[in-house]
């Protein structure tokens, strides 16, 4: 529009408003949302997969994959310890719970109209804990050493002897269960068996191997060690390159059962280092197989205002490998090392 000649509208500077630049920016600024849209929504898009992704890896991270070797072995080569339950891992007498018998205030007090044995502390002491337990199998290969150069805290390597032992822990279900059964009195009992065929879960191995050496001035214990210097050596060695677990990437892990159409074993490897070369006669003690424990608490130091652990001591169920080496400290070889010692069991379960 003008007037005498001139434009209506002239904003300073010089720039003109028109019809035509007024449609440009908003097809511009209709565009900038367009685009912006699509990317927001390519982002969420990315964002839900990504989450979508971790839970999946997470999912297979729960369960473990086997890692079965690429060579066979010898008949002979691999010893299998197999799980040996007891009733008595499944439950706990009332007596070692001090917590409640003595624990809980006025609970002893004489009755006037009813029988002893039905007050709360009669009652008490007769409630029996119980418990499932499970248990995995242990099969391993003979103890061998081997050098390697360990890297040091001044950034150097050092030839160090390892000893180490390659492993594989299988899971066949069937725990050993309580199951409640009726006499002829209907008083309910309970009878511990094993049920085949009935489903198990997965299970979680935290392992934890200590080699022990008896025969020394000095008794030593060494705890199992990660050494990735070893490892793919061990694994080229042992299982022809196949991928070892050690002690803390088992334990990221469910092992489900095994089955007899598809074996779900996980393989794995101890590792020792700087064991004393005057060492003649070893044991390995292996917890983690199994969640049977006890405890026993003392007497003369219960305080029911401590910490059960000050006068409660726990013991693991633990699996001991007795071994013997008749060598000397001069040149050490991983052929005199033999499964079993003599005047002692090949293996036992202890608590400890």
């Amino acid at each position: 529009m003008r007037w005498n000649g001139k434009p209506l509208f002239q904003p300073a500077g010089g720039f003109r408003m028109t019809l035509r630049t007024i449609r440009t920016s908003w097809l511009l600024l209709a565009l900038t949302f367009v685009v912006s849209s699509a990317a927001m929504s390519v982002s969420l898009a990315e964002m839900a997969a990504t989450e979508e992704t971790k839970d999946v890896v997470q999912d297979a991270i729960r369960l473990a994959q086997a890692n079965p070797p690429n060579r066979k072995f010898a008949d002979g080569v691999l010893t299998t310890i197999p799980m040996e339950f007891e009733a008595q891992d499944t439950f706990s007498p009332v007596d070692q719970y001090q917590d409640i018998l003595k624990g809980i205030p006025n609970l002893d007090w004489k009755p006037n109209f009813m029988s002893d044995t039905r007050t709360l502390k009669a009652m008490a002491s007769k409630v029996i804990y119980r418990r499932d337990v499970w248990g995995l199998e242990f099969s391993f290969k003979p103890v061998r050493m081997i050098e390697v150069g360990v890297p040091q805290p001044s950034g150097k390597l050092q030839k160090k002897l390892i000893w180490y032992m390659v492993y594989k822990v299988t899971n066949h279900g069937e725990p050993l269960r309580r199951v409640p059964v009726k006499d002829k009195f209907d008083n309910v009992k309970y009878e511990v068996k094993q049920i085949e065929g009935l489903p198990s879960a997965p299970i979680r191995f935290f392992p934890r191997f200590v080699l022990e050496s008896q025969d020394t001035k000095v008794k030593k214990e060494y705890l199992d060690r990660i050494i990735p210097a070893a490892m793919d050596i061990i694994a080229q060695r042992e299982t022809g390159g196949t991928k070892l677990y050690n002690s803390v990437e088992i334990s990221r892990f469910d092992i489900p059962v095994t089955t007899k159409d598809q074996d779900n074993s996980i393989w794995g490897v101890a590792m020792w280092e700087d064991v004393d070369p005057e060492t003649d006669f070893f044991s390995i003690y292996i917890d983690g197989l199994t969640n049977a424990f006890r405890w026993q608490d003392k007497d003369e130091n219960y305080d029911p205002q401590a910490d059960p652990l000050t006068y409660r001591q726990y013991q693991q169920k633990t699996l001991k490998l007795n071994f013997w080496r008749p060598g000397d400290r001069l040149d050490e070889n991983e052929r005199e090392i033999r499964f079993g010692a003599p005047g002692q069991v090949d293996y036992e379960w202890v608590f400890r």
